[in-house]
């Protein structure tokens, strides 16, 4: 009986190590699987999106991966996107050293990001020059006369799903 309960404990724990590392195997495939823009990152550590703001009150800048839905992408370049934030804000999304670009055809799409989120206050000319790459009429960019304080992410790493 003794032989058997050992037999059938190794069994177990034999099993259990297999599939740890099936698993392991599992998540590295899709990571490798996954077509980056920019630097490539570790998709396991994912912060929600909806954290940004309430991390944000204690700090000035915040290193994080996060995902979201695309709104909105430049359809110049694909030099910048957008996300929705909450019901009222978007986060400004811009590429570090401006290095790479996604795809003008990503909104819709299922973004994970890697980088550096901050609270900045983004002029009128460079608001005037973002309306102006997402295609707004000039009725709509003459409209922009105030500075505004949006939340933004410099990342240096992309990947779409």
């Amino acid at each position: 009986m003794l032989r058997f309960l050992i037999a059938f404990s190794l069994l177990i724990h034999l099993s259990s190590c297999n599939l740890s590392e099936k698993k392991e195997a599992q998540q590295g495939a899709e990571e490798k699987e996954a077509t980056f823009y920019g630097t490539a990152f570790d998709l396991n550590d994912i912060t929600a999106l909806s954290n940004i703001e309430k991390q944000l009150e204690s700090k000035d800048s915040l290193l994080i991966t996060t995902e979201g839905t695309i709104a909105e992408v430049c359809q110049k370049k694909g030099c910048w996107m957008t996300l929705p934030l909450n019901e009222n804000d978007n986060l400004l999304v811009r590429f570090k050293d401006y290095a790479f670009f996604v795809p003008k055809d990503a909104a819709g799409k299922k973004a994970i990001m890697h980088g550096v989120a901050r609270k900045q206050v983004i002029s009128v000319a460079t608001l005037k020059h973002y309306a102006e790459d997402a295609g707004k009429s000039a009725e709509e960019i003459a409209k922009i006369t105030e500075d505004e304080i949006k939340y933004t992410f410099q990342a240096d790493g992309v990947t779409l799903k």
